[in-house]
């Protein structure tokens, strides 16, 4: 059930993004002439004849470079190479060989003898080869003495099914549909928020583990447990094992975000965990907690929103409530706080908890399957039409071209996670505020709590019965 991680590693400007870009078929990371454009991360999961992996795009590797920027790059690549089963060394066939990348090979193969690295495969990547004419500096690569190079252009797309297949050689497609038996869900948090303490009291309250399996990395542990008949994989975001190894502090951060991402790729439901005592500032003061300044970090907020992009089941839980001076509406007050705080995503629910003293440990596991269960949701079309109907009528789309705009025609066109479809005359005059108005009103009328909806207009077939 592990997903194989690949690494795309190379002296600035080869064409690291655009391999990216060209292997997971997206267009996410920037791509420029300039060297050094890719100072941060960029992660995701790409997809080959139904087999998956996890793909990182790290920065131009410039070795002894004083540079903070390019120090920094340095230090998040020699972690991507350490978490990877796969990397990919990206050499440019247009400029040919250069000392840089005679540097990097270097590391690669002292990385390659490393005795928990013998089952790492490289693959020497030399990219730009838009056509026969580009395949003249092909010979001097065999310097680098990592075996014969692949012969791709990220541009154009030349050899990349040649690529995929090496890369996905050994995955299971069976193995990534297993996977979907359960339910997974990630546990996810900024450091010492106790994603760790809230993990390790779910498993001992539920004591019933099935098995313990290996997770996207090396050196984490998936555990799977039963729960009232249900198989649940808790995916591990929280255990850091290698600090030796992460020296600094932008680094530890990549190591960090680069887990948070990948556990997402692979959930069903993002428990998001937040300090309650980040949150808020000064309450004991208060007589009205209600008084009391209340901002999510710019982190916590960065995490959430990913959550939705991906279109995950979403829930809250505030942790540490043990340690908030409180009253009988203090709940209440920062969650209606919080979900003003984040504005789109007020569709998320709470769970308020203390790791250390097991308070309502319990009622995250229910919370959990509860948004699972509505994200795998499916609304009948005679539902959605009955329900929404008499709310289009009363409140019509409006056009800026004073054109009418008619909705004919309602139905779900996908579950995990649901697509809800609109045919109408007119789908691309429909303004933002009132597809808003519509998913409010679809949430009023079937739920999908914790559940980012997608809200796909499109035009009304001429076939189609009304």
């Amino acid at each position: 059930m592990s997903q194989k991680i690949a690494a795309i590693i190379g002296r600035p400007n080869v064409g690291k993004s655009s391999l990216f870009n060209r292997l997971t078929g997206k267009k996410t990371a920037i791509v420029h002439d300039m060297p050094g454009v890719t100072r941060d991360r960029n992660y995701g999961e790409a997809e080959w004849n139904g087999k998956k992996f996890f793909l990182i795009d790290t920065g131009g590797y410039v070795p002894g470079s004083k540079d903070k920027f390019e120090a920094a790059i340095r230090e998040q690549v020699k972690i991507s190479i350490d978490e990877a089963d796969v990397i990919l060394f990206v050499v440019d066939a247009k400029s040919g060989l250069t000392p840089l990348d005679l540097e990097i090979a270097k590391l690669l193969r002292k990385e390659a003898n490393r005795e928990d690295n013998k089952h790492k495969a490289v693959i020497l990547v030399c990219n730009k080869v838009d056509s026969k004419k580009d395949e003249a500096n092909r010979a001097e690569f065999l310097r680098l003495g990592l075996g014969d190079p692949m012969e791709v252009s990220a541009l154009v797309g030349r050899s990349s099914g040649d690529l995929l297949d090496r890369i996905t050689d050994g995955i299971s497609a069976e193995l990534n549909e297993e996977e979907n038996l359960t339910v997974k869900l990630a546990i996810i948090g900024r450091p010492n928020a106790g994603k760790s303490s809230i993990s390790n009291a779910l498993t001992q309250s539920n004591r019933n583990i099935v098995t313990d399996i290996p997770g996207t990395t090396r050196d984490s542990i998936d555990t799977i447990i039963k729960y009232h008949g249900q198989d649940i994989t808790l995916i591990d975001t929280a255990g850091l094992r290698k600090k030796s190894r992460i020296k600094r502090a932008e680094s530890l951060e990549y190591f960090s975000a680069l887990r948070t991402h990948r556990a997402m790729e692979r959930c069903d439901v993002a428990v998001i965990v937040i300090d309650g005592t980040t949150i808020v500032t000064k309450l004991s003061k208060y007589i009205d907690p209600a008084m009391a300044i209340f901002k999510l970090s710019k982190e916590d907020v960065e995490i959430i929103a990913k959550a939705a992009e991906l279109k995950k089941g979403i829930m809250i839980v505030i942790n540490k409530w043990d340690l908030i001076e409180k009253d009988s509406k203090t709940a209440k007050i920062f969650e209606d706080k919080v979900k003003e705080h984040l504005k789109t995503f007020d569709y998320m629910p709470f769970i308020f908890t203390s790791a250390i003293t097991k308070q309502r440990i319990s009622k995250i596991m229910d919370l959990a399957i509860e948004v699972y269960n509505e994200r795998s949701k499916e609304v009948k079309t005679s539902e959605l039409n009955a329900k929404l109907g008499p709310y289009i009528k009363a409140f019509p789309p409006r056009s800026k071209t004073h054109k009418e705009i008619k909705l004919n025609y309602i139905t779900q066109l996908q579950k995990s996670p649901p697509v809800i479809g609109f045919f109408s005359n007119l789908p691309n005059e429909i303004e933002v505020n009132y597809k808003r108005f519509l998913e409010h009103k679809i949430r009023d009328e079937f739920g999908f709590i914790g559940v980012p909806l997608t809200l796909a207009f499109k035009a009304k077939h001429k076939d189609r019965r009304e």
